[in-house]
């Protein structure tokens, strides 16, 4: 990860950088030399955060703030920029859910969720392009799920949001586009990652939950975002040959998925274990706790995936497959001449 400059002293900032995939991508920065504005509610997270990224050589400061209100993550933008200087990246990565089938979750906790988990990108992202189109540059990252394409039970809060993130991307995008503009944004799809959701989501699940197998390590789905901050041109990454699965099999047999997912989505989010009992809809977690980037299920986490290169790679790839095909072509048309 050291090897590219490209954001060596740029400032990003990064949202749910306290824990998660948050956590694993403001590390990667730190590696890379950037200056990491973070931006969580937990202080203790936070602080934690801060330290690893000043020990891998980037430049780290902390600003809580709750991504679900406009005002206080617009004030954490001017902070930044008054303190470290112009954003670069803005990345895109708080979220909060409940683990509930949709009728068994409050009105009030549904609309938590959407205001954490949409409304917090669209916060984020505007409050990042009211400085950056001035400017004329700038890169927004937003993490994304293969949940963006495709439902599943249990999830219903936190699927919409994913699905509303999706169409609001492309929406800004096209503006973006229309007006010229040299400011990039793109999105990352990720699979079921091994963060600490699962230990505090608000569930009434009466088994522990857990990511759909096969599961990845958040540093995965890290170097997939920090790639994206890198090379923003792509509109659109891919983590997990699972989230190329989903959103595949989603275009081609939706209505299969379906009765697939009937059949097997409940159980398969769930362990053998009770509930934590731990709940940061309302609350951070992490205030007098550092969770880190790790959840509960190491033992059964991939640290990497093939998918990962291959969306980074799609172009050579594609070429490559280009010239196999003409070279075959050439060959057979020499074995007609003969």
């Amino acid at each position: 990860m050291k090897g590219n400059t490209v954001l060596k002293g740029k400032v990003v900032v990064v949202t749910g950088a306290s824990g998660g995939v948050g956590r694993a991508v403001v590390r990667m920065l730190g590696e890379k030399g950037a200056k990491v504005a973070l931006i969580a509610r937990g202080e203790t997270g936070l602080a934690s955060a801060a330290t690893e990224v000043g020990g891998e050589g980037g430049t780290a400061k902390v600003f809580p703030a709750d991504v679900a209100d406009h005002e206080q993550v617009d004030a954490a933008a001017d902070s930044i920029e008054n303190e470290l200087g112009p954003i670069d990246v803005w990345i895109n990565v708080a979220f909060s859910s409940v683990f509930a089938p949709f009728t068994e979750v409050e009105p009030a906790e549904y609309e938590r969720t959407t205001q954490v988990t949409y409304l917090g990108y669209v916060w984020g992202t505007r409050a990042a392009l009211l400085r950056m189109r001035s400017r004329n540059k700038g890169v927004i990252v937003q993490t994304g799920s293969a949940l963006a394409y495709r439902g599943i039970p249990l999830q219903s809060a936190y699927c919409g949001a994913k699905h509303a993130i999706k169409g609001f991307t492309e929406s800004v995008r096209t503006e973006l586009l229309n007006e010229g503009s040299d400011v990039k944004i793109t999105m990352v799809q990720l699979p079921a990652v091994n963060t600490p959701q699962f230990d505090w989501v608000l569930s009434r699940l009466r088994r522990h939950p857990q990511p759909v197998p096969p599961i990845f390590q958040p540093e995965v789905a890290a170097q997939a975002i920090v790639y994206a901050a890198e090379h923003p041109s792509r509109r659109e990454y891919w983590v997990g040959g699972t989230t190329a699965a989903t959103i595949i099999g989603e275009r081609l047999v939706p209505g299969l998925i379906d009765r697939y997912l009937g059949k097997t989505g409940v159980e398969s989010q769930q362990t053998e274990d009770k509930p934590s009992g731990v709940a940061n809809l309302w609350d951070p977690a992490d205030e007098n706790r550092d969770y880190g980037a790790h959840g509960s299920f190491d033992d059964r986490s991939k640290d990497r995936s093939v998918q990962v290169w291959l969306s980074q790679h799609r172009n050579v790839i594609a070429a490559g497959l280009g010239t196999a095909a003409a070279a075959t072509l050439t060959v057979l048309a020499a074995r007609r001449s003969n």
